[in-house]
C-alpha cells in the first residue's frame, strides 16, 4: 500500500490512501488571502473542484491563509470539517456556510478515517496554531504547516523517527520589518541566517524526505514585499539541508505535483488535473535586504478608488470611530503610549494625495490635536487598506501600513492604528467572505 500526497497550494495538501481522500488546509483560490498571489503560478479548475469526493477537510489554525470561506464553499456541505482552533466563533461561522458536521480537534486526540490516523500535535503557539502527525500505509508524515515546533512536542515526536515524510515551513517570513522597515536589521552580506534551532529539531525526526512546505506565495507584481519579505529561498534551505542531514532528500513540490510515498521510496504520480500550472514553475524568492522601500503614497496609486461612500467610512473611522475604540481597549502596562506621545496618522487616496490626522496621547486617552508640531510616532496606510481592514476583515500582512519613529524598545504591534483593527477583530475575514457568499447566493435566487 502507497500513501499518494499531492500539494494545492501554500500549506494545502491531499493526502489519499485506499479509495480515501482528505484535505489539508484547502486554498483554492490565486490570489488568496487578498493579496498573497501563488509562487509559482497557477490557477484551478473550479467545475473539477466542485465535483471533487473529499472524506475530510483538516485546518490547521484560524489564519485566513489556511481557512478560507471561499474555498471552503466549492466542496460538498456534507464534508466533515476537522478544524483546531480555540474559539467557538469560527465553527458557528463554518456550520452558517452550510457545513453541518464540524469538529474542533484536540491535541494528541487521533481522528481515524479508513486508512488514515489524523493526530494533531501541539505547536509553540498552541493558542493558534497546530501539527498533524498523519499515519497510514505504515508510515508516519509530519505536517508541521507554519508553525514553529514546540521543544516539548519534539521530544514527544522524536522516537517516530526515522519520519517517513516532513513537511517543513522553510520560509521565515519578516511582516515586522516590511511595517517598520526602520528598524529593520539585516546582515550586510551573505544569505540571512537560517534559525538556529532547524538543524537539531529536523535532525531529531531524521526523516527521509523533507518537503520545503508553507510561504508559497508573493505579494502583487509591483510590491516591493517581494524582495522584502522573503528572505529564505528554495536553494538555501536545500544546501542548508544537505550539510544538516545529508542522507534526507528535499523534494519540492510545486501546486499540483503528487508523489507516491511507500516504505520503499518515493515516485513520481499523476498531478491533480484541476491544478493548472502557469508559467514558469521552478522559480525562488528573490530577497534584496538593501532595497530602499517605496514611500506610502507611491503604493496608494496602485489601489482603486473607493466610492464616495467608502471614502467617508475610512475618514470617519480616523475623526471618531478610532477614538471610541481606542478608549474602550485596555492599554498595556508597558506600551509605549503609557507616557504622553503625539502620534500623526496618514492616508493617502488613489492618486497618491494625502491627508494627516495627529493625536495626542497619554494611556487610555486620545484625542485630536492639530497644534503636535513634531509628532514621535508616525504611521501611514493607502485609504484603500484602511477601509479593507474596516469593511472587508484584510489581515494586517496586506494592508501595506508602514511605521516610522517607534523605539526598537517598543513593539511594532502597539501602534494605535493596528491595535484598533484588531484587538478584537477574530475570524473578521472569514466573516466578511461569509457575507459576500450569502449575498451571492440571494441575488442568484
Amino acid at each position: 500500500m502507497t500513501l499518494k500526497i499531492s500539494r494545492i497550494l501554500h500549506a494545502g495538501y491531499v493526502f489519499e490512501c485506499a479509495g480515501r481522500r482528505i484535505v489539508f488546509d484547502p486554498v483554492f483560490e490565486n490570489p488568496f488571502s487578498r493579496n498573497c498571489h501563488a509562487f509559482p503560478s497557477v490557477r484551478f479548475d473550479l467545475p473539477q473542484i466542485r465535483k471533487l469526493q473529499v472524506d475530510a477537510v483538516f485546518i490547521s489554525h484560524f489564519h485566513d491563509d489556511h481557512c478560507s470561506f471561499e474555498s471552503l464553499d466549492l466542496l460538498d456541505r456534507a464534508t466533515p470539517i476537522y478544524l483546531y482552533c480555540l474559539f467557538d466563533e469560527l465553527f458557528d461561522l463554518i456550520r452558517e456556510l452550510g457545513f453541518s458536521n464540524v469538529h474542533a480537534l484536540k491535541v494528541d486526540e487521533p481522528v481515524h478515517l479508513g486508512p488514515f490516523e489524523v493526530i494533531p500535535r501541539r505547536a509553540l503557539d498552541a493558542d493558534v496554531d497546530s501539527m498533524f502527525h498523519v499515519r497510514a500505509a505504515g508510515l508516519n508524515v509530519l505536517n508541521v504547516v507554519d508553525a514553529w515546533m514546540d521543544p516539548e512536542t519534539l521530544e514527544q515526536l522524536a522516537p517516530y523517527a526515522p519520519w517517513d515524510m516532513v513537511l517543513w515551513p522553510f520560509q521565515t517570513m519578516r511582516e515586522v520589518d516590511v511595517i517598520a522597515p526602520g528598524r529593520a536589521s539585516h546582515a550586510s552580506s551573505g544569505a540571512p541566517a537560517l534559525p538556529e534551532e532547524w538543524p537539531q529539531q529536523l535532525q531529531a525526526l531524521a526523516p527521509r524526505y523533507v518537503v520545503p512546505s508553507s510561504c508559497q506565495f508573493v505579494q502583487e507584481p509591483w510590491s516591493w514585499y517581494n524582495h522584502a519579505m522573503f528572505p529564505v529561498t528554495y536553494r538555501q534551505f536545500a544546501a542548508a539541508l544537505a550539510e544538516w542531514l545529508p542522507h534526507t532528500q528535499v523534494v519540492r513540490m510545486n501546486p499540483g505535483v503528487s508523489f507516491e510515498l511507500s516504505a520503499q521510496g518515493l515516485a513520481a504520480a499523476a498531478p491533480l488535473s484541476w491544478v493548472i500550472p502557469v508559467g514558469e514553475q521552478d522559480v525562488d524568492f528573490d530577497y534584496r535586504p538593501e532595497l530602499v522601500p517605496p514611500p506610502t503614497a507611491q503604493i496608494a496609486r496602485h489601489f482603486a478608488a473607493l466610492t464616495p461612500e467608502q471614502t467617508a467610512l475610512a475618514l470617519d473611522f480616523c475623526r471618531a470611530g478610532l477614538l471610541h475604540k481606542y478608549r474602550e481597549m485596555e492599554l498595556p502596562k508597558d506600551s509605549y503610549f503609557t507616557a504622553a506621545c503625539g502620534w500623526q496618522l496618514s492616508v493617502y487616496d488613489h492618486e497618491g494625495r494625502g491627508q494627516q490626522f495627529r493625536y495626542r496621547i497619554h494611556g487610555d486617552e486620545i484625542a485630536l490635536d492639530d497644534s503636535i508640531a513634531t509628532p514621535q510616532w508616525q504611521t501611514a496606510i493607502p485609504l484603500a487598506k484602511l477601509y479593507a481592514g474596516l469593511a472587508l476583515g484584510e489581515s494586517l500582512t496586506s494592508m501595506y501600513v508602514r511605521i516610522d519613529g517607534a523605539p526598537p524598545e517598543a513593539d511594532v504591534v502597539d501602534d494605535p492604528l493596528i491595535r484598533c483593527l484588531f484587538n478584537d477583530a477574530f475570524a473578521a475575514y472569514q466573516a466578511a467572505q461569509l457575507r459576500r457568499i450569502q449575498a451571492r447566493a440571494s441575488a442568484a435566487d
